[in-house]
């Protein structure tokens, strides 16, 4: 059974990114804006291993899925 929780400071861990709560909102504040045009995974800020999360999170509908939606709702404007 996986007990993992799949919320946003450990979706920030799982990518290597600095996760309190006071990081995750100045990682969005200085990346917000992502035009409607470019998907998440390619995005300028994302380094190759961190998109290919992101991608396999999406295409697969994993269980990152609904929290990389988050996350990207929140990096549009």
């Amino acid at each position: 059974m996986d007990t993992f929780e799949h919320n946003m400071a450990n979706l920030f861990a799982q990518l290597g990114l600095a996760n309190s709560s006071q990081d995750i909102d100045k990682f969005i504040a200085e990346n917000k804006g992502l035009p409607s045009n470019v998907s998440l995974a390619k995005a300028n800020f994302w380094n190759s291993s961190q998109a290919s999360f992101i991608t396999q999170a999406i295409n697969e509908d994993a269980d990152w899925a609904e929290v990389v939606d988050i996350l990207n709702s929140m990096l549009r404007d």
